[in-house]
């Protein structure tokens, strides 16, 4: 489909006013009664006034700032409110006197503070002696139920979501069934220590969308408190 002359005209002719008012943007200071000849087509279909419209746009402008702004404070909010669990978190960890205390600040910590449902700490410390904590289960490094965790551990990243029923079961055992998302943290100092199970029944509390950076801090703290002792 060919343009007409005339049609090229007509767009020249727009283009040369559009630069002529963005160079002279005074024009209308001097030709005020233009403001009120000039008619523009409004949502509704009626013609509203230059001014009229102008109002408009900037009240939608106006709208979408003030969106916009009201979304940052929430942000804001919620990264505060996070930074004070955080803190939390690192306090339990500091005052915890021995290995075993550290063990049990870790699932009171996520239970009460993190909202989690679930919390198992698998330790790679073949044939260690289980305590009394029911979060806790000791496994060997090269353990077969561990293959399927390969990617995540060489990633040292945490990784939030859905995870294969096997895994799950391996990972939550009896409560598995109840466990609708998962977060998994590998715990990594000099050496790989072992990797933090969180798990919600909510399908969304953990999803792939979320932010990591604060699960990879607390993994980042709880592997310091395991490796000091």
């Amino acid at each position: 489909m060919t343009t007409s002359p005339a049609g090229k005209g007509a767009r020249s002719a727009d283009a040369e006013i559009a630069e002529y008012l963005r160079d002279h943007p005074d024009f209308f200071l001097h030709n005020e009664d233009l403001l009120t000849q000039l008619r523009l087509p409004h949502a509704t279909g009626a013609a509203v006034s230059l001014i009229e419209r102008q109002v408009e746009v900037l009240r939608d402008r106006n709208h979408a700032t003030d969106a916009r702004l009201t979304e940052l404070v929430k942000i804001a909010r919620a990264n505060e409110t996070l930074g004070t669990k955080i803190q939390r978190f690192t306090r339990r960890l500091m005052r915890a006197p021995t290995r075993r205390e550290v063990l049990q600040q870790i699932e009171r910590g996520f239970r009460e503070d993190f909202d989690a449902t679930e919390v198992v700490l698998l330790l790679f410390e073949a044939g260690a002696a289980s305590g009394k904590e029911r979060h806790v289960r000791h496994v060997a490094a090269n353990d077969p139920n561990l293959t399927g965790f390969e990617t995540l551990m060489s990633s040292a990243r945490p990784r939030c979501g859905q995870i294969r029923d096997s895994q799950r079961e391996f990972l939550f055992g009896v409560e598995a069934g109840s466990v609708g998302s998962v977060a998994l943290v590998p715990l990594i100092s000099d050496v790989p220590l072992g990797l933090l199970a969180l798990g919600s029944h909510d399908r969304e509390r953990f999803h792939p969308g979320m932010s990591i950076d604060f699960l990879a801090q607390l993994g980042e703290l709880i592997s310091d408190a395991l490796a000091r002792d």
